[in-house]
């Protein structure tokens, strides 16, 4: 008969396999069915075998009728505390640790020297998980900047939160990213948009005028925002 098998054990399946498990390695020899009954708190051994005949179908016990203790445990379960550990390790797995290079100001263009987009201390990093990321970004060109400035609001951005970059040096029209103007030796965080032979940066703030750059080489492009960390949430850009 094929065997069954399930990942949802009850409670007292559960039980029983952790008693199989413990009893075999303090004895090295299985117990017999009125002792699994003791140690599972069941008073029937009717009730144990009925039991052990759910698990050998399920596939997680072998049984030899022929033999008084003649059971063999195939796949134990994970108790509370393995299935805790493993929990943890892949919460773990799935953190990326992102360097805080520097700033960027979400204002009119402020001169900033270049290292500040260059900058890197091992100490300064924010832990992000991948699974948050859009496209589950390997991480390997991610950088993060903490914001100064309120010239993106509308869009979610405030002063003092944390955006995630992706490193890139073009971008399509409408996408929020980090720019440099080489001939000013200025950044800003703005959405970037190229039309007629200049760049638009327009801020998310109706306060605010948009910025027009007319020659568009001396705009460089340093990131794309693909996440912003707020103070109190954080959520995909």
């Amino acid at each position: 008969m094929a065997r069954k098998r399930s990942k949802n054990l009850t409670e007292r399946q559960k039980k029983i396999l952790e008693v199989l498990a413990r009893f075999q390695k303090q004895y090295g020899y299985p117990p017999s069915i009125r002792e699994i009954g003791e140690k599972a708190d069941i008073s029937s051994t009717s009730v144990v075998n009925y039991y052990l005949e759910q698990l050998e179908e399920m596939g997680y016990i072998e049984r030899d009728g022929r033999v008084s203790r003649g059971i063999r445990l195939i796949k134990p379960v994970s108790t509370g505390a393995q299935t805790a550990v493993e929990t943890v390790r892949a919460a773990m797995d799935d953190l990326l640790r992102i360097p805080v290079v520097g700033r960027i100001f979400a204002s009119s263009p402020v001169p900033v020297p270049s290292s500040d987009f260059s900058y890197y201390d091992a100490e300064t990093m924010v832990d992000v998980a991948r699974s948050l990321l859009p496209g589950r970004e390997k991480g390997n060109d991610l950088f993060a900047l903490e914001v100064q400035g309120d010239s993106m609001i509308d869009a979610m951005v405030n002063e003092g939160d944390i955006v995630i970059m992706k490193a890139a040096q073009e971008a399509r029209n409408g996408e929020l990213v980090a720019i440099w103007l080489k001939d000013r030796d200025e950044t800003t965080l703005k959405y970037f948009y190229l039309e007629n032979g200049r760049v638009r940066l327009q801020p998310a703030n109706p306060q605010m005028q948009p910025i027009y750059i007319e020659d568009p080489s001396v705009v460089e492009i340093q990131g794309k925002v693909v996440m912003v960390i707020r103070q109190v949430e954080t959520m995909a850009a």
